[in-house]
């Protein structure tokens, strides 16, 4: 175990501020304009898989008890890239309609780049801050989510996600055999159903309508609303065609993840609507340390449903033994996912010698593949 004292040094916390180098990236692409607007995704997906095999796993883990006063310049990271992604963003929709030098294409492919940031950065750190306890931190989460129109993304992950996952009620978790182009279109609804379901409900139990002020959904409609008013000002009517693509890309980013997370792991039904806790082999993980400074230890997942509000240095790496590892880091199995018989080849597999190894008392899963199971009570 790494100790708290040598956790919380600089030269530990700078890996994960590689993040910060995509914005110059896409700046220098945006002014260098042609095939060079490629660059960003090429960094983020095969940049970071060939440093995966430079830099190999990291199987170390820091010390839990670390304080956040000793997080310090973990937390600045995820506090500080809101700003710059939200003046990269609209700064990028002025210079594109403002200026002749990008062709149509070239701006097409510079706001897929601009996505593929605000979804694998942008919604990562959102993720982070919104399940911290601090309500600045929690306001940037919002802040970062209305920069992709996917606000009600906080809702579904706090009070659905985490609570159903791994059983019928949760959108996210991918089915056995469900390809991505399949699963995508099914969670763009049901993650906005379920979500204003769960807010609807909790203001029930106040004996509230859903259309009391206090439903976030307020603030995420007036928040969205406002990013889309000002990439209207900043670029007009191509600059809010522009934003919309963007935000799209990254929804598809983000939704890819979710994918990869949880496909095929189910928790046992027990019985009358009843399901098993949720434990670390309920979530794929990957040691991989390159694309884990990428994704701030995202691919530690299984720690992150155990311990929610555990910041991003502190989420403790599972075995083989303990938890489901992918062959590779989210970069490679994101775009395996794209090609559906390549994942299932892939995939597939292992999650046959998954559910051996903690189910074998379960002979037929074909309720389990379909997500029949008793919704959870």
């Amino acid at each position: 175990m790494i100790p708290a004292e040598q956790v919380a040094k600089l030269s530990n916390a700078l890996p994960f501020w590689l993040s910060m180098l995509l914005i110059p990236i896409i700046w220098i692409t945006a002014g260098l304009g042609g095939w060079w607007v490629a660059l960003v995704p090429l960094t983020t997906w095969y940049l970071f898989a060939g440093l995966d095999s430079l830099f190999g796993l990291n199987l170390e883990n820091a010390d839990p008890e670390t304080s956040d006063e000793q997080l310090q310049f973990y937390s600045m990271l995820t506090k500080v890239w809101p700003i710059a992604q939200f003046f990269t963003l609209f700064g990028l929709i002025w210079f594109a309609t403002h200026t002749d030098h990008l062709s149509v294409a070239a701006t097409i492919g510079l706001f897929f780049g601009m996505g593929v940031i605000s979804g694998t950065i942008g919604i990562n750190y959102s993720h982070e801050l919104m399940h911290q306890k601090n309500n600045t931190e929690r306001w940037m989460a919002d802040i970062l989510l209305a920069m992709v129109l996917y606000s009600h993304f906080r809702s579904e992950h706090l009070l659905v996600h985490h609570r159903y996952v791994g059983t019928p009620r949760d959108p996210v978790t991918a089915r056995y055999n469900e390809g991505f182009h399949r699963f995508f279109p099914r969670v763009l609804i049901g993650c906005f159903k379920s979500a204003f379901r769960a807010e609807k409900a909790m203001l029930e139990r106040k004996n509230l309508p859903w259309t009391d002020l206090s439903n976030p959904f307020f603030r995420y409609w007036a928040l969205q609303g406002a990013m889309l008013l000002l990439a209207l000002i900043v670029g007009g009517w191509i600059g809010l065609l522009l934003f919309i693509w963007q935000a799209y890309i990254a929804i598809w980013q983000l939704e890819l993840v979710n994918y990869v997370e949880h496909y095929g792991l189910t928790r046992k039904h027990l019985g009358d609507g009843k399901y098993e806790h949720v434990k670390p082999h309920h979530s794929w993980n990957a040691a991989h340390k390159a694309s884990n400074w990428l994704l701030i230890n995202l691919q530690r997942h299984s720690d992150h449903h155990y311990k929610p509000d555990r910041r991003f240095p502190l989420l403790q790496n599972y075995t083989d033994a303990e938890a489901p590892q992918l062959p590779y880091g989210y970069p490679v199995m994101t775009i395996a996912a794209m090609i559906p018989p390549l994942w299932k080849k892939v995939m597939n597999p292992r999650v046959r010698k998954w559910r051996g190894m903690y189910y074998p008392e379960i002979t037929n899963w074909h309720a389990y593949n379909k997500a029949k199971n008793p919704m959870p009570r």
